[in-house]
């Protein structure tokens, strides 16, 4: 998988993306809005049981206690944690749909240093082109679809040659 300025080259096809506010970055940090450049792997399939049918085989259901540590600082940075948990955290299980299905990156992990960035994830997209924190996102038909291909290890390159450019309203929604 190659992100290009056209959207997500993924097993034959180009899947329409958005990327982080600030675009593209090769000196990730912690909320930057920067999606970072490099060469990734999948590492984790994690989806919400009560909202679609499991997407592969080894995803891995969401529940109600499942966070995700951004608290640069702590141990468990850059890791799903459970609830009750006191630092800085993402909760997984949301109200909307964006993280319904997550393709958990293998940016900074699993041995996180402080402040490269946390929660680098392929999930759904608010609509086409809305920016995101910094990962990269899609209509949910195409997340649904690329989950039922990709398997752990799977790389996914986002080109340094894309670093600098600014995610005006995202990868292939409109031409960066």
């Amino acid at each position: 998988m190659v992100l290009t300025p056209a959207g997500l080259r993924a097993f034959g096809r180009i899947l329409p993306c958005s990327i982080g506010r600030t675009g593209v970055s090769a000196a990730k940090a912690e909320g930057d809005g920067a999606t970072p450049a490099g060469i990734h792997r999948i590492a984790g399939l994690l989806y919400r049981p009560d909202r679609l049918a499991r997407p592969a085989p080894w995803a891995e259901p969401i529940g109600p206690g499942d966070l995700w540590c951004d608290a640069s600082g702590d141990a468990a940075y850059n890791h799903h944690v459970r609830a009750p948990f006191g630092p800085s955290h993402e909760c997984l299980r949301r109200a909307d749909p964006l993280y319904d299905l997550v393709l958990v990156s293998d940016w900074n992990w699993p041995d996180a240093r402080a402040g490269r960035g946390s929660a680098i994830f392929l999930h759904q997209w608010r609509r086409p082109g809305f920016p995101t924190a910094g990962c990269i996102a899609m209509a949910r038909r195409d997340l649904i679809w690329l989950a039922a291909r990709a398997e752990p290890g799977t790389p996914f390159v986002v080109p340094d040659a894309l670093a600098g450019r600014v995610a005006r309203r995202g990868l292939a929604a409109a031409a960066v």
